[in-house]
C-alpha cells in the first residue's frame, strides 16, 4: 500500500498544491458530468486564483497564511466538484443542479477564503487578522470577479453563498433566491469541512498552523485588547478540543443544517467515501493520543503553500 503524500488529495493522485493540477482534475469531472459545459470561466478562475495567491495579481499581496493556504482552497474546490458529481449521479433529472450552478459552486469554493489575502490598501500585517471578516471579504472578491467571466447575474448571490463556509452570518440569515442555491451552499460548506479535516497533515496543521493564525486574530494565546477572549491557551489545548469541535460540527452543521449532503461523496467514489475514512482516521488517532498523553507523537512536517510556493508551481 502506497503511503499518501502530504500535498496530494485523498486518492493520492491529484497534487493539490498546484492550481493547474487541480484545475485539470476539476474540469475533467465537470466535463464528464456535463458534456456541453463551457469550461472557460472555470479555467480562467484557476488562472486568476494562482495569480491572487502568488501575489502577482494587481492590488494584492498574495497568500501569507499557513492553515488557510492555497492548498486548502484547491482541495476544497476538488472536494466540491466530487460531491456535486455524486449528487448529480444520485438524484432525479429535475433535482440536478446543472452545469451553470456547478461552475458557480466550483468557483465559489476556489475563492471562499480569498478574504484572507491582503489588499495593498490593507493595514494588516498578516491575512490571519481577517479571520472574523474573511468570508465577507471573499464575497466582495467574487462580486468583482464573477461579472468578468459572464456570471453577472450570480455575483450578488455568491456574496451570500460563501457564508455557508463561515460564521459571520447565522445560517438562517443567508439569503439565496432558490432552494437549489441553498443546496449548493450546503455542498460548499460541507466540502470546506471535508477537505481540511481529510488533509493528510490535518492534526499537525491544527497544531502548527491553525494555532498560529488564531494567535494573530486573538482566538489563542494571551488576551488582546479589543478582541474576544482566547479559546485556546496552547497548541496542545487546541488538539485536545479537536474531537469535541468535530463532533459539534458534525451534529450541528454536516448532519444538521447541511442535511448530510456529504453522503453524496460515496456516490462519486461508487463505494467507500475516502474523505470520511481519512477524517475518521484522524479523529481516532487524536483521541488515542489524548488518552495516552502522547500528542508529541504527531510528527508529520506540513509545509504551507503560500505566495512563494504558488509562484514556484506556476512558473
Amino acid at each position: 500500500m502506497v503511503r499518501r503524500r502530504n500535498h496530494y488529495d485523498v486518492t493520492n493522485r491529484v497534487e493539490i498544491a498546484r492550481p493547474q493540477a487541480v484545475g485539470e482534475a476539476v474540469c475533467q469531472l465537470l466535463a464528464a458530468q456535463y458534456p456541453a459545459i463551457d469550461l472557460a470561466p472555470v479555467q480562467t478562475a484557476f488562472k486568476v486564483f494562482a495569480r491572487l495567491y502568488a501575489g502577482t495579481l494587481r492590488g494584492y499581496h498574495g497568500c501569507d497564511t499557513w492553515y488557510h493556504d492555497a492548498q486548502h482552497s484547491l482541495d476544497c474546490a476538488l472536494a466540491f466538484a466530487r460531491l456535486l458529481q455524486g449528487h448529480e449521479r444520485t438524484v432525479r433529472v429535475d433535482e440536478r443542479l446543472g452545469a451553470r450552478r456547478a461552475a458557480l459552486g466550483v468557483i465559489s469554493a476556489l475563492f471562499h477564503d480569498a478574504g484572507y489575502i491582503r489588499k495593498n490598501t490593507d493595514t494588516a500585517t498578516n491575512g490571519a487578522e481577517f479571520t472574523f471578516t474573511h468570508v465577507g471579504r471573499s464575497g466582495e472578491f467574487l462580486a468583482d470577479f464573477l461579472p468578468m467571466i459572464g456570471f453577472d447575474q450570480e455575483a450578488g448571490m455568491a456574496t451570500q453563498l460563501v457564508h455557508f463556509t463561515g460564521y459571520e452570518l447565522a445560517l438562517d440569515a443567508i439569503q439565496v433566491p432558490d432552494a437549489k442555491d441553498r443546496l449548493l451552499g450546503f455542498m460548499l460548506g460541507s466540502a470546506d469541512v471535508m477537505a481540511q479535516t481529510a488533509d493528510r497533515c490535518y492534526l499537525e496543521k491544527c497544531r502548527d498552523f491553525l494555532y498560529t493564525e488564531f494567535e494573530l486574530c486573538g482566538l489563542a494565546g494571551a488576551p488582546q485588547a479589543g478582541t474576544k477572549a482566547p479559546l485556546y491557551a496552547s497548541p496542545d489545548e487546541l488538539l485536545r478540543l479537536t474531537p469535541q469541535f468535530s463532533e459539534k460540527m458534525r451534529t450541528e452543521r454536516m448532519d444538521g443544517y447541511f442535511q448530510s449532503v456529504h453522503r453524496y461523496m460515496g456516490a462519486h467514489f461508487t463505494g467507500a467515501d475516502l474523505y470520511a475514512e481519512s477524517i475518521s482516521g484522524h479523529l481516532d488517532r487524536v483521541k488515542k493520543l489524548i488518552a495516552t498523553d502522547a500528542l508529541d507523537e504527531l510528527r508529520l512536517k506540513p509545509k504551507a503553500i503560500r505566495a512563494a510556493e504558488v509562484r514556484a508551481t506556476t512558473v
